[in-house]
């Protein structure tokens, strides 16, 4: 693979190959419930609006600033992951008591859902910062760094911001922990931290992703005027439930009194449970299909150009420089969502300044999206990881890629529905290199491997427990019909196996 990034390296500083190994040693004994591992390039989690430089942040130069990062990092790791405590806004509401409510600071939008929640709250956000508003963008998780997980005006935060915000919340994080059954959450620790940044910066307006859920979740103790909702599929189904109604009553929670929801299309059992709840909050709720939708798209070079009617109106000509049907349905859901913030639809009847609209969404970014790192042949990466963004994937390919072949390169966490995600793609691949990631949450490889014959066939698939062979083999099989033969590889199954290729194919 000659655009590998090579491993010789005279300071021993630059090579990614090497630092992989250095932080994936460092990381074995982290709880797989924390921050799942700091290997990785940052794929779902990248600044928004108008482009300010790389938005994965590298380890501080200065030694001191990194020492004291560690140890933040390393006083966070020993607090508990969400998935060993009962689900409750208990703490975390305790926490915000005494930090004196700041997440009442500034307006805020919610988002919730299975699938597009990261690239939506994206495109919110380039939204409003195209408006000139300043913006707090909080969202999980993180892959290199864990300042990711709390941005200003479309950029992590600093490591010295992060250091000063932790030490800042720390003596009251404290005093919490010593007042509950439990210590408060690694996650409920970051997401206090994150609403008192937003508060002291500070932001006109927070873009919130919840970590799973919604109404335990710890990001709900915002009073969010606007709750937006992307497509709900099966997943996370032991903790949600077993049912798209099932979740979406989770979901629902974070619907406040009075707020308007944007819905984003839904199975019908799902929508049913959204409706019933904002008629409980005397919410409005816009429905895409109804009040806004997709009118046009067509594919256009380095994306798609679409005509999106919103709850204002319509606006043509917009370049999205994305793939995929449902990259236009998050960008509808998006605009949506900012024209209810602006009160478009309820207090005003027009639409946004289209040029405005027009720069905001040609400079949304989406890596590990259809993320194409290398080109000969062609490697893409998309961090799919259940049935609902595999079928995405899988149609967003077939209509901006002329694949011949494609070879799929898949890592998986056991906790998802494997067997439905390979279905998905079975159509697709020509063969696929099953693998795992570094994260303690991979599925292991022989247990994956089984599944894919079973969808595959056992002469379609391969076993190789390292990522960084597994792409070695699945460039090599698409280069097997020559240099124009249309061969390709997608990198797909989870964020962290995504995050992993990009640092090995020298994209962090």
């Amino acid at each position: 693979m000659s655009d590998f990034p090579p491993h010789d390296d005279p300071d021993g500083t630059s090579d990614p190959l090497d630092r992989f190994d250095e932080i994936v040693e460092e990381e074995t004994g982290r709880d797989p419930d924390l921050a799942v591992i700091e290997a990785g390039s940052r794929t779902l989690r990248t600044q928004a609006g108008l482009p300010q430089g790389d938005a994965v942040p590298a380890r501080p130069s200065d030694p001191e600033v990194d020492r004291e990062l560690r140890e933040v990092e390393t006083e966070l790791a020993t607090r508990w992951g969400e998935t060993k405590l009962d689900p409750s806004v208990t703490r975390i509401e305790a926490l915000m008591d005494v930090l004196g409510e700041p997440q009442r600071a500034y307006p805020s939008i919610h988002i919730t859902g299975t699938n597009g929640k990261t690239s939506t709250a994206r495109m919110i956000e380039a939204l409003l910062a195209s408006f000139e508003l300043r913006t707090g963008r909080y969202t999980s998780p993180h892959v290199q760094s864990v300042t990711e997980r709390i941005s200003l005006d479309g950029a992590p935060v600093s490591a010295e911001r992060f250091i000063e915000t932790y030490r800042d919340v720390q003596p009251y994080v404290e005093m919490v922990d010593s007042a509950q059954e439990y210590r408060l959450s690694f996650f409920e620790v970051l997401t206090g931290m994150a609403y008192a940044a937003f508060a002291d910066a500070p932001v006109d307006v927070a873009v919130v992703e919840v970590g799973m859920g919604g109404t335990w979740d710890a990001t709900n103790v915002i009073d969010a005027q606007v709750a937006v909702v992307t497509p709900i599929s099966l997943d996370h189904t032991d903790r949600l439930g077993a049912t798209p109604g099932d979740i979406a009553g989770e979901k629902a929670g974070i619907v406040k009194d009075g707020s308007t929801v944007i819905l984003a299309q839904q199975p019908v059992d799902a929508a049913q449970v959204m409706l019933k709840r904002a008629a409980e909050k005397d919410a409005t709720i816009a429905r895409e299909g109804m009040e806004f939708g997709v009118t046009s798209r067509e594919v256009a070079v380095g994306g798609q150009l679409l005509t999106l009617r919103g709850l204002g109106g319509e606006y043509p000509d917009l370049f999205l420089p994305l793939h995929g049907a449902h990259m236009a349905h998050n960008a509808v859901v998006a605009l949506a969502a900012v024209e209810a913030f602006f009160g478009i639809g309820a207090e005003h009847d027009r639409t946004l300044d289209i040029d405005t609209v027009r720069t905001a969404f040609a400079s949304v970014a989406s890596p590990g999206r259809l993320e194409v790192v290398r080109k000969s042949p062609p490697v893409l990466l998309d961090a799919a990881h259940n049935p609902g963004g595999a079928q995405a994937a899988v149609a967003a390919i077939g209509e901006a890629f002329g694949f011949s072949r494609l070879v799929g390169v898949v890592g998986m966490s056991g906790d998802k529905d494997v067997k439905g995600f390979l279905e998905a793609f079975e159509p697709l691949f020509a063969e696929v290199v099953v693998t795992r990631n570094s994260s303690h949450r991979a599925m292991d490889v022989d247990e994956l491997a089984a599944l894919a014959v079973e969808v595959f066939g056992e002469e379609r698939v391969q076993v190789e427990p390292r990522l960084d062979d597994a792409l070695e083999v699945a460039v090599t099989l698409a280069e097997e019909e020559g240099e124009f033969s249309g061969g390709g590889v997608l990198v797909t199954g989870s964020v962290i196996t995504v995050g992993e290729a990009r640092l090995l194919l020298g994209r962090a």
